[in-house]
């Protein structure tokens, strides 16, 4: 079942074969396995969470060229899953930060970097030169990229995402199997699924998952064992609990179906109703926004206003503004009465989203003198007030 051709004339050198011994010990691998391996060309994008294990085990798998994409730093919330960066990377690039860790591991391999943000308009271009596609990233507009982009080209799609406890990894794309979309038709509505960053992850978690997607791509590679090929693993590391779902190809589906009509690649922010590159105005704060500076002005004025914190009481643990009255995002609705009597309020949260989704909200609900607060409490933190942590 290799989605490879048998190696040509390649070799093994004797450090080569001292460094793989026991992969080639092994009557599923043995020599002809290594060298499909080291011809192998792998596309890791992303290499955050999931990227680090994926890109950390490939590399001392021996997968002979490994392309990795991502436009981000290194930053000091990234240690607590990414363990591909150190504390020492925090600030470089993350591309340079894995590449190091991934050659100290393995310096027979070669990496390509592609420093920019996967779109429609260089995605066909990056992953036509390999073999297997990996998706470990953690958005639903580059999901439905990266999916469209390996059924346009015929490229499989070892796909794995995370949330909290919560993993699942399959692979898609292989032919006569489902895509991203037999799964999921249509993206949720936006703001409905929370980030990581909005509702964390267990940093174990990626591990766990990143190694499930490894062992799919090097066993496609392999032409070994029963891969995750219309069969979706899901994994609850709370629980501590593995199970299965069948996954059937739809016959109807808009990119992989029997009458295609999805031939290229869209706008995939719009599909998923996500706003991109809105014009700011040119004072950088919107009528409906307060930057954190002129909320400390009006708290040192004495003015009177209500300061409501829409993030979760474990947060509000971590962290907080002064006089801030905490009602989770998910109970504005239900308590949206104690409001009443405020003449002026403003909402923050941890980033500037939640609370934008409050205040809009309030409006709805007939609040005239509603703002969000720009930034939220990190940019309280880094413009106001340095001693409160950032998370």
């Amino acid at each position: 079942m290799s989605t490879l051709a048998p190696p040509a004339a390649a070799q093994l050198s004797k450090e080569e074969i001292l460094r793989y011994s026991r992969h080639l010990i092994m009557p599923e691998v043995g020599m002809d396995g290594q060298l499909k391996l080291k011809q192998a060309k792998v596309l890791l994008i992303g290499t955050g969470g999931l990227g680090a294990p994926l890109g950390m085990y490939l590399a001392a798998a021996g997968i002979g060229r490994i392309g990795l994409v991502d436009f981000d730093v290194v930053d000091y919330t990234n240690l607590q899953r990414q363990v591909i960066h150190g504390t020492s990377d925090v600030g470089r690039k993350k591309l340079d930060s894995a590449a190091d860790t991934m050659r100290e591991i393995n310096p027979h391999i070669d990496i390509d970097k592609h420093e920019v943000a996967l779109s429609s308009e260089n995605a066909l271009g990056i992953l036509k030169d390999y073999d297997i596609v990996i998706d470990g990233t953690d958005n639903f507009p580059t999901r439905y990229l990266v999916n469209d982009a390996c059924i346009l080209l015929g490229k499989v799609n070892v796909y794995g995402s995370i949330f909290r406890f919560e993993g699942q990894s399959t692979v898609f794309g292989y032919p006569g199997g489902p895509c991203y979309r037999c799964l999921y038709p249509e993206p949720p509505p936006p703001g409905l699924v929370p980030s990581c960053a909005e509702g964390g992850v267990l940093g174990i978690l990626p591990g766990v998952v990143g190694l499930i997607q490894a062992t799919e791509a090097v066993k496609l590679i392999l032409g070994k064992g029963e891969p995750l090929i219309g069969r979706l693993l899901l994994y609850d590391a709370l629980n501590m609990r593995f199970r299965e779902l069948r996954l059937r190809k739809n016959p109807v589906c808009p990119i992989c179906g029997d009458n295609r009509t999805i031939h290229q690649l869209i706008d995939y922010h719009q599909f998923c109703g996500i706003p991109q590159h809105e014009p700011a105005p040119e004072s950088g704060v919107s009528e409906n926004e307060i930057e954190v500076t002129a909320l400390k002005a009006k708290m040192d004025r004495g003015e009177k206003f209500v300061l409501v914190d829409v993030r979760e009481p474990h947060e509000y643990q971590i962290c907080k503004m002064p006089n801030s009255v905490l009602i989770p995002l998910g109970d504005v609705a239900k308590r949206v009465n104690e409001l009443n009597s405020a003449d002026e309020i403003y909402v923050h949260c941890k980033s500037g989203m939640r609370s934008a989704k409050a205040c809009d909200f309030l409006r709805q609900s007939g609040f005239k003198k509603v703002k969000n607060v720009k930034g939220g409490i990190l940019a309280w933190s880094d413009k106001v007030d340095p001693s409160v942590p950032k998370y």
